[in-house]
């Protein structure tokens, strides 16, 4: 037996676990899906989660194995964000916790009675039927189905308004406490070159943090237990369809995060450009005489910051477009081989249209996980650089470094003269613009 036939044994095998055994018989336009759906795309998967543990394990002992220093510990923060989060909101996190799990059972019954109401209200002729020992024709067991599916909805409405209510009061709650504290820490530096750096801080670079302390685990709980719920629904409906629901999966998580990176290091240049520019509009402020050659750099940082946002932009909506294109990739697997399995008997049409409803609430959680890692990581970088100009206003005076302000202005003057020509031509009463 060659190598191919084993490789067609082994598909026959693993459709026959998923319980469809296809044959000649079979159209031959399922065969490639049944490939795609039952052996490369979960092998795919499994390759790319192999990879990313084995990424995560390394990068985990490699942080450990290099110790962090620090010049002196900052006063009420700790060194991960996770930690600063948990320490000053452990209670409301478990709450949250508490409230994200309940919507589960909830969902799914939201997912389950529009299948009851078509396969068992509308395609039936088993009445009277009896529910709790009473008999019920088809119109008053169809309204019955109905009141409890407006019942489920209401209750998953309730749910999702009080977890969203309690989670923007410890955000706010968390915003006000982190701003105090960096408050407090920036106040007691007696060095005042870093006073114009504090305003953006307090004022925009905060603004993320307090909201990512309300989702740092209520978020990835709640759409985690979402995606999972409802891919356990495709697979009671249909094991091939609900396999069918993970074939893009492992493409979004080889591209996605590799784009995403990149747009994490043009977050931290344009934050780093930023605080560049209000150093620069301060000590233009405190000169008693206007100098034009100020002009200069500050036009130089304008256009970094237009150049930095632009392809902040574009790598943004690449992404978004994407995501999906991928995502609209799934519901045609579904109504091709999803309609040839009502066709042949194997599922009802009340299961398939329960399988489409789940799908379109499936790709919103993906989403928002998505969307979470994206958060997650600028939030961190956010972080990091407000518990380094921290790090920075804690030096002693004795120890305090030479101001190197006007070298590195002048420095940046020279490059910004070769890299825009047309500034070199500003002189006394001229302004130049390229």
């Amino acid at each position: 037996m060659s190598l191919l036939d084993r490789y067609h044994v082994f598909v026959h095998n693993v459709s026959a676990a998923f319980g469809y055994d296809y044959n000649d018989a079979t159209p031959d336009w399922v065969h490639p899906f049944i490939h795609l759906i039952l052996v490369l795309a979960p092998a795919l998967l499994i390759s790319v989660g192999l990879y990313l543990a084995i990424r995560g394990v390394l990068k985990l002992w490699k942080d450990r194995s290099m110790p962090a220093f620090h010049a002196e510990p900052i006063r009420g923060l700790e060194g991960s964000l996770f930690s600063t989060v948990l320490r000053y909101s452990r209670r409301q996190q478990a709450l949250m916790i508490m409230v994200s799990l309940i919507a589960m059972p909830i969902l799914y019954l939201t997912l389950e009675l529009p299948k009851q109401i078509v396969n068992n209200a509308l395609d039936s002729d088993r009445f009277p039927i009896a529910v709790l020992g009473r008999d019920l024709d088809q119109v008053v067991f169809l309204m019955l189905l109905c009141g409890l599916y407006l019942l489920a909805i209401i209750l998953n409405g309730l749910n999702k308004y009080g977890l969203n209510v309690f989670k923007g009061y410890v955000a706010e709650r968390f915003l006000r406490r982190f701003r105090l504290l960096v408050y407090r820490q920036w106040r007691s530096d007696a060095d005042s070159r870093n006073q114009s750096e504090i305003i953006p801080i307090l004022a925009q670079e905060v603004e993320p943090i307090g909201g990512f302390a309300a989702d740092v685990l209520a978020l990835p709980i709640l759409q985690g237990g979402t995606l999972l719920t409802i891919l356990s629904f495709m697979f009671v409906q249909d094991p091939v369809l609900g396999a069918a629901a993970l074939t893009v999966l492992p493409i979004q998580l080889v591209l996605l995060p590799k784009l995403q990176r990149r747009v994490n290091a043009l977050s931290r240049t344009r934050i780093r450009e930023v605080r560049q520019l209000g150093r620069q509009l301060s000590d233009q402020l405190r000169e008693r005489q206007v100098n034009p050659a100020g002009l200069l750099p500050v036009s130089t940082s304008f256009r970094e910051l237009e150049r930095v946002r632009r392809k902040i932009f574009r790598l943004k909506f690449f992404i978004k477009a994407l995501n999906n294109f991928l995502t609209a990739l799934t519901p045609f697997l579904f109504y091709s081989l999803g309609g040839y399995f009502v066709i042949e008997g194997r599922i009802t049409l009340g299961a398939l249209v329960a399988v489409l409803a789940a799908h379109k609430d499936f790709s919103a959680p993906l989403k928002e996980l998505f969307n979470y890692y994206q958060t997650l990581e600028d939030t961190r970088i956010r972080y990091q650089e407000i518990m380094a100009f921290l790090s920075k206003s804690i030096q002693p005076l004795g120890h305090a470094q030479p101001d190197n302000t006007v070298p590195q202005e002048a420095g940046q003057f020279e490059r910004s003269k070769q890299r825009y020509p047309a500034l070199s031509l500003v002189g006394q009463g001229a302004i130049a613009t390229s």
